[in-house]
């Protein structure tokens, strides 16, 4: 292998790009001030004075971007983005799931596949009609591996996986949508959406606050406050039951991580972002304050979803279906996605997430019947108790015992928490 590049002393090497594309010169240069504070430098493959090989086209063009370590080792493409975020703190959990097996072509394969697509020719470069296709490729390509490996992994472990592999599919799918919009959107925030942020919504996280945003001191002990309750409740009274009460030590543990993440650690994430100036909604907006279901679903739980619901789902089909119809197929389509996440890992229990989330939306549509309406429900505590029955009354069906069993029970017991 052949490899010179300019004389100048630096702590991690290079980083080479195809310097006749405007799409990867306009992405190094965006990225060098970063890049160069971690110890890379950055130059065209064309630059006088570098010499190194790579793989071409038949047109003799670069196919890969080349990242030329201290001791001579080469890296392109995929490969090099790793070695890359292994430098950088924000970087590793691109890194640890380099380390997952299979992952690693994937990323190769998905690498390839954009690169391919660029067309570049009088100075511009653009991704054709393709692009759509190549938006959609992480959702569906990530789960599919992911299932491929069912029977490598302990249940729980497989859960989580399955899990971030859809998370991050429809982050990645977001993604694309939103710098096709954004032009001036830079790698470092690109790189904090896809794995410092747990929201799907671009348009906000991409735009600064109008106004800088200086949290009280209350903003944070909330979310700390949430944390160390769920570590109670994971690692003190689930041990206490399990025992004598399994199914209960599990939903124990259950709403410990659930405070733990979406009530703690996700809500400190968010004010963080809005206290840099990046409008970042937390997910969770005080679901315990909502009076009607459509307020619970649609505002105050889990915003990343909806936002990612109303994007892909409801719009597309309120002109086909309907208000009520597409509604519907927002809960269809949720309870299919718990049913893959939960009742897969834990091969039990099919159909009862899917049961539970159309529940949800049956009772939305009665909620805004003119009986509904005469009995109060929707507004006041009449409202709160009729979210309060319909959410935890068939909460059952959501986290099946099987899966209890399955799943919960063993991950408790691997974290040492039974």
């Amino acid at each position: 292998m052949k490899t010179a590049i300019p004389e100048r002393t630096v702590a991690w090497g290079w980083v080479l790009y195809d310097g006749d594309c405007t799409i990867c010169t306009r992405t190094a240069q965006r990225c060098r001030g970063w890049l160069e504070r971690v110890g890379f430098q950055i130059a065209a493959l064309q630059t006088a004075g570098v010499d190194v090989e790579c793989e071409r086209d038949e047109h003799g063009r670069p196919t890969e971007m080349v990242v030329v370590l201290p001791d001579g080792k080469k890296l392109g493409g995929a490969d090099g983005f790793v070695a890359i975020a292994r430098r950088v703190w924000w970087g590793w959990p691109l890194y640890a799931l380099a380390q997952v097996p299979g992952v690693m072509e994937l990323l190769r394969a998905a690498y390839r596949y954009v690169a391919a697509r660029r067309t570049c020719s009088g100075g511009a470069c653009t991704i054709p009609q393709q692009r759509k296709v190549s938006d959609w490729l992480m959702l569906v390509a990530l789960p599919v591996l992911v299932l491929l490996t069912r029977d490598l992994y302990p249940a729980w472990l497989f859960m989580w996986l399955l899990a971030w592999s859809l998370f991050f599919g429809c982050k990645w799918l977001t993604w694309r949508r939103g710098v096709r919009v954004n032009d001036n959107v830079g790698c470092l925030m690109s790189l904090g959406y896809l794995f410092g942020w747990v929201g799907m919504d671009t348009k906000r996280f991409f735009r600064r606050m109008p106004v800088r945003f200086h949290p009280k001191w209350s903003d944070w002990v909330w979310p700390v406050a949430n944390i160390l309750t769920g570590a109670v409740l994971i690692w003190m009274l689930a041990r206490q039951m399990v025992e004598a009460w399994p199914i209960v030590a599990g939903w124990t543990g259950m709403v410990g991580i659930v405070l733990c993440l979406h009530f703690g650690l996700f809500q400190l994430v968010a004010l963080m972002w809005r206290r840099a100036g990046v409008m970042a909604t937390p997910l969770m907006q005080e679901p315990w304050r909502s009076a009607s279901l459509a307020e619970f679903w649609g505002r105050r739980w889990n915003s990343g979803f909806h936002d990612l619901a109303n994007e892909l789902i409801f719009r597309p089909l309120i002109g086909k279906c309907g208000t009520a119809g597409a509604m519907l197929m927002v809960f269809l389509v949720s309870g299919l996605i718990h049913d893959l996440i939960i009742s897969v890992p834990a091969r039990g229990g099919y159909g009862l997430p899917t049961a539970y989330f159309l529940f949800q939306g049956l009772a939305v549509l009665f909620e805004r019947t003119t009986m509904a309406k005469r009995i109060g429900l929707g507004r006041g505590w009449r409202g709160w108790s009729f979210v309060v029955i319909c959410t935890m009354g068939p909460a059952y069906w959501l986290f099946h015992p099987i899966f209890i069993h399955n799943v919960i029970l063993p991950m408790l017991q691997a974290i040492g928490a039974t």
